[in-house]
């Protein structure tokens, strides 16, 4: 049974692959009948169309030279008053016919009455022998002809009758009758429609660019022809490309010539023709075959996914006859799997506390090696700070022990107030230093800002004023607080300002200013220096572990990397800015208000 199933299923496979070749040619013969049939409605629609517009003037010139106004100029000697009863006669007429131009032609092809024989582009006196419509009028009694106007340069279609007067020479009537409202119709319901006259020369067109383009090569004879009648006046058509391809023969004499195919403008299009009598023109209608390709594809993919779909469905009774024997074996070798897996994850979890507890260890270690490392920064003017203390205060009580001995103890007392002074402000330092230097602190508690920025302005006092300044705090407003380890957020400050001492020192006049803001909610310090400032290239990267711009073995790089993470930690974000008029500003901001006590290590 598996194996039939399995024998069905590559023979599905490979009708699978032959069906979509099949159903694509089958599909796009199919659309392309159902364009043909199209085109074919289309035609007929247009040869009414144009049949109509034609034949609604064709009786006109002999209605119009059965006028006794009209036959009075067939006379050898035309009055004045007989030409201008013809001329305002035509010019009714037009208007009330709705014809383009209305004129008479005597015997030799000179207009002598026009409808427009008021404009400037008057008909009267003009020469028109050489048009064949007045030629054939003169051998046939008709003629019928579609050219640009010589005149008015303006196209139109000819219709002519010969009126002959018993005992005087015959005189022509010419209509003009304007086809361009079928254009006009055509392009706005973007049909691709167009009318060639007899040797193939496109003259109106729902499409601009086939108009005066000849359907296929002109020969010199009809170059000669159109340029004797002057057809189309103006018209280069001996440098115009034709439209459909070369070799292929026009359709003349055929009633149902076959469609053509005509790449015209980057575009593939199937074309037909239709003849209209008696003039020989060609009616071609045309539309693109873009989407018989998309119909054709869609039946060629419906064919492939009903294969796929069929060849799939066998291919899945054959698997699950398969899948059926092996998951009877699968249970054991799961079970299997899931408690080695369970295993392994009780050994990563162990694995990733373990790292998480190191990291944490690390972490602080860092934390405080950075502490360390900016009282290490300051311990010269630290044991500077102290020295001068007790060298005072050695001075002091040798001074008070000489007093004692002169019995002076009302200076004695002054010299003892002066060296007990000195010992509170050492208890000061060694205070700040104590505090700062501890590792324990990790719960999170309000926190005033402005005792933050004091006490490591008063850690950093040793160093500024080895530097000859006074580093100055302006704060907006009440102290806020906020939610933070006082000793991590007293160490980021610290840094801050330490260096912008470092960026300060060596220049003219040195200048460092915090200033604290409060505004939407968030409290902001701000250190500003007149340093050299940050170069751009640095800017990127000053808070990388690691990165500094300092000389070997006066910094490690990671203060600022651990002052960022401090703060974020806390909720904040330390930016850094070009200051006015040269060095740095960096800041410090942070959600203001009390947040739920919790330790640090929750926190994170």
């Amino acid at each position: 049974m598996m194996r039939n199933i399995g024998r069905m299923t590559v023979l599905m496979l490979v009708l699978t692959l032959i069906a979509p070749f099949v159903a694509y040619h089958l599909a796009s013969g199919a659309a392309i009948g159902a364009l043909e049939g199209q085109l074919q409605r289309s035609l007929v629609l247009t040869n009414r169309a144009i049949a109509t517009e034609i034949e609604r003037f064709r009786y006109l010139p002999l209605v119009i030279g059965e006028d006794a106004r009209i036959r009075a100029l067939a006379a050898r000697e035309r009055s004045q008053a007989a030409l201008e009863a013809a001329n305002l006669y035509l010019q009714t007429v037009v208007k009330q016919a709705g014809a383009a131009e209305l004129y008479i032609l005597d015997e030799r092809g000179i207009a002598l009455a026009a409808s427009n024989f008021a404009t400037p582009e008057s008909f009267v006196g003009h020469d028109y022998s050489f048009r064949p419509y007045f030629q054939d009028a003169l051998l046939t009694g008709e003629g019928r002809y579609y050219a640009i106007g010589v005149t008015t340069k303006k196209p139109g279609y000819f219709l002519t009758s010969r009126i002959d007067v018993p005992g005087r020479a015959p005189i022509v009537v010419v209509v003009k009758a304007d086809l361009l409202p079928l254009e006009t119709a055509w392009k706005a319901a973007g049909v691709l429609t167009a009318i060639a006259d007899r040797w193939g020369i496109v003259f109106l067109s729902g499409d601009p660019d086939w108009k005066y383009r000849p359907l296929a090569g002109l020969s010199d004879e009809a170059v000669e022809r159109l340029q004797q009648e002057r057809t189309y006046d103006g018209a280069n058509l001996a440098a115009t490309k034709p439209i459909l391809p070369e070799g292929v023969t026009l359709p003349r004499g055929q009633a149902d010539a076959p469609a053509l195919h005509v790449e015209e403008g980057g575009q593939q299009l199937l074309a037909k023709f239709s003849l209209v009598e008696p003039d020989g023109w060609l009616v071609l209608a045309a539309t693109s075959t873009a989407d018989t390709g998309k119909v054709a594809g869609f039946w060629a993919l419906a064919a492939l996914i009903a294969g796929l779909v069929s060849t799939g469905t066998l291919y899945f009774l054959h698997q699950r006859a398969l899948l059926i024997r092996i998951r009877l074996r699968q249970g054991e070798i799961l079970e299997r799997k899931v408690a080695e897996r369970t295993q392994d994850l009780a050994r990563e979890i162990d694995m990733r506390k373990r790292t998480e507890d190191e990291l944490r260890r690390a972490q602080e270690g860092l934390v405080h090696s950075a502490k360390m490392a900016a009282l290490g920064r300051m311990s010269t003017a630290i044991v500077h700070e102290v020295s001068q203390p007790l060298a005072a205060l050695e001075a002091t009580l040798a001074t008070a022990g000489l007093l004692a001995e002169k019995e002076g103890a009302k200076k004695v007392g002054e010299r003892l107030l002066d060296a007990r002074s000195l010992v509170k402000r050492m208890q000061r330092t060694v205070k700040h230093l104590k505090t700062f230097g501890r590792k324990g602190a990790s719960d999170l508690e309000p926190v005033c800002v402005d005792a933050v920025v004091r006490n490591a302005l008063d850690l950093a006092a040793p160093r500024a004023k080895t530097l000859g300044l006074a580093p100055t705090l302006e704060a907006d407003g009440p102290s806020p607080l906020v939610t933070a380890v006082a000793v991590r957020l007293e160490q980021v400050m610290l840094n801050l300002i330490l260096n912008a001492l470092d960026a300060v020192e060596g220049r003219k006049s040195p200048s460092v200013t915090i200033r604290r803001a409060m505004e939407a909610g968030r409290v902001s310090v701000t250190v500003v220096d007149n340093g050299s400032g940050i170069a751009p290239e640095h800017r990127d990267r000053i808070a990388e572990p690691f990165f500094t711009t300092k000389l070997t073995g006066e910094g490690l790089g990671l203060g600022l990397s651990i002052a960022t993470a401090i703060v974020q930690e806390f909720g904040g974000e330390i930016t850094f800015a070009e200051a006015p008029g040269g060095g740095t500003m960096a800041t410090v901001s942070m959600p203001a208000g009390e947040r739920p006590s919790q330790s640090l290590e929750a926190a994170q």
